[in-house]
């Protein structure tokens, strides 16, 4: 079994462990190779961690997070983007270095296992990132068919509306919209299901062309300038609002440190912290070039595309104007008025508007394909080690997909999907379970520093141990700042059940795994002294 340079010193030595058979072979594992090829190359290894990203979906949304705001006076976006990626470095630092580390499949939840231990690692994990992507999918399956019917409603096709308003407005179409969500995500799921290769191939068409729809609306932006957004503001006919009076309304100043501060929960939610797809499938990667590289080059990407975009919308349509306007609920709410419908509305052509609003689509539906597949790998990991039950970690031999991991993934997010919909309507009601993840990363930088201070020598021992503990103190402020302004950021019924039974959960499904599997003859506990076989 390979080990990475370092870890084997706390393993246990070969054929003294009570999990191994006569041979010497351990079994503590569900089998000996996890049964995944390596298939992913260094474009897909960066599609997959642009998704996870998220800017495209983040533009779409943005309007939802500003009319929750208690003010937008100072708030610079390109700012805040700067300083939620400037932050993220450590973070970036931490992944590159661990993930070349230890490439295994399910990456940061080996990690944390390995270095803190299974009974905490494993749970933490689980609660943190398995089952919060589970209510992130949910939430970007209903933002998509809002994108779907907001890109209809603006090119003039009213039937759109239904999809476009949130389920607790009159004019929605809640079952429309649950259907439409279950449809585009079973279809996704049934692809990675049989086609798993063309699941990864898809992440990247989709991601490409995310990219160049939104380098398409910049250079529309630009071409059409403040007198194409003037024209298309004022012609909407919203009663009352204006370009000029948007603009005359707003008084604050072009930066503001605590209202800027206030917005990284927003970046931190859907951008920078989500550097973890790749690592997720690192067993899964061709060649080493693709693993040093893959998470500096797509934050890089994504922070240059995000900021570009908002600066644009600033450069172009005013400072005072763009605040006031995404902040505004009628224009927010009932033009669906965003990034993207913004460069629909200047296009100066129907052609160009149309592929702008996929772009939009095309965002949402790339989320959700990556997010399929790094889940998977997750529950994956998780039932190899035997946290989970084995059948989990089933590979098809036809297929080379875990299927069940799949089936589960589907299931569930059928049902948040549901709840979303038809009982809290709102993007907020899931929005609020991404406060577990935020304290998942930080356990993420705590591992991080316990492991460089084990394990790394010289000027590496540093850089770990300093980017793990800028972590954790960064991600322990984004926790305070989910849960002290709990309105804002979603974290509501819904989505504190949801954590608090995800953070259950796990203890319980670890006590249950190692009292079963014991009366096996299997100590669970020995599997996180040990790198899990690619």
């Amino acid at each position: 079994m390979a080990k990475p340079a370092g870890f084997d010193r706390d393993l246990q030595p070969e054929g003294k462990s009570q999990n191994r058979n006569a041979t010497g072979t351990s079994h503590v594992f569900v089998r000996e190779s996890t049964g995944l090829v390596k298939s992913v190359s260094l474009l897909d290894a960066v599609s997959l961690n642009i998704s996870n990203m998220s800017a495209g979906a983040a533009l779409g949304v943005l309007g939802f997070t500003m009319i929750n705001l208690p003010s937008v006076s100072g708030l610079n976006l390109v700012a805040a983007s700067l300083i939620a990626f400037l932050l993220a470095i450590p973070q970036v630092v931490v992944y590159t270095m661990m993930s070349r580390r230890i490439p295994r499949a399910g990456g940061d939840y080996v990690w944390i296992s390995r270095t803190l231990g299974g009974w905490l690692g494993a749970p933490i994990s689980f609660a943190g990132y398995t089952l919060e992507t589970l209510a992130y999918l949910a939430l970007i399956s209903i933002s998509a068919v809002f994108a779907i019917g907001s890109v209809l409603v603006a090119m003039g096709y009213q039937v759109g509306l239904g999809l476009a308003l949130p389920s607790y407005l009159q004019g929605s179409s809640p079952a429309a919209q649950m259907i439409i969500a279950m449809v585009v995500f079973g279809a996704l799921i049934t692809l990675n299901i049989f086609r798993p290769k063309a699941g990864y191939k898809l992440v990247s068409v989709l991601t490409a062309y995310g990219l160049f729809s939104i380098i398409l609306s910049i250079a529309v932006l630009l071409y059409s300038g403040r007198s194409g957004i003037i024209s298309f503001v004022n012609s909407l006919g919203a009663q009352g609002i204006t370009y000029q009076s948007l603009t005359s309304s707003y008084t604050g100043p072009l930066f503001n440190f605590g209202t800027v501060m206030f917005m990284l929960p927003f970046f931190a939610a859907f951008v920078y912290p989500w550097l973890n797809a790749a690592p997720a499938v690192a067993s899964e990667i061709k060649g080493g070039r693709a693993l040093k590289l893959n998470i500096p080059v797509s934050a890089v990407l994504v922070v240059t595309i995000l900021t570009a975009a908002l600066g644009t919308m600033y450069y172009v349509g005013g400072f005072g104007f763009i605040n006031e306007a995404m902040s505004n609920p009628t224009l927010v709410l009932n033009y669906s008025l965003n990034f993207w419908t913004l460069a629909m509305g200047v296009s100066p052509s129907p052609v160009l508007a149309w592929l702008i609003g996929a772009g939009w689509i095309v965002w949402n539906l790339a989320v959700l394909a990556y997010g399929i597949i790094v889940f998977s790998r997750y529950l994956f990991a998780q039932a190899f080690d035997r946290f989970l039950p084995e059948k989990l970690a089933y590979v098809s031999p036809k297929y080379g997909s875990p299927v069940i991991a799949h089936v589960i993934d589907l299931v569930i997010t059928f049902g948040l999907i549901g709840l979303a919909v038809y009982f809290y309507g709102s993007l907020q009601a899931l929005f609020g379970a991404i406060v577990i993840s935020m304290v998942y990363f930080g356990f993420i930088g705590v591992a991080a520093a316990v492991y460089a201070l084990r394990k790394e020598r010289g000027a590496t021992r540093g850089a770990l141990a300093l980017s793990g503990s800028i972590m954790v103190a960064y991600f322990a402020f984004l926790t305070y700042e989910f849960l002290a302004n709990h309105a804002v950021w979603g974290v509501d019924t819904l989505s504190l059940a949801y954590v608090g039974a995800s953070v259950v959960a796990g203890f319980l499904l670890y006590g249950v795994a190692r009292s079963r599997n014991s009366k096996r003859g299997i100590d669970i506990s020995l599997a996180y002294k040990e790198v899990p076989p690619e």
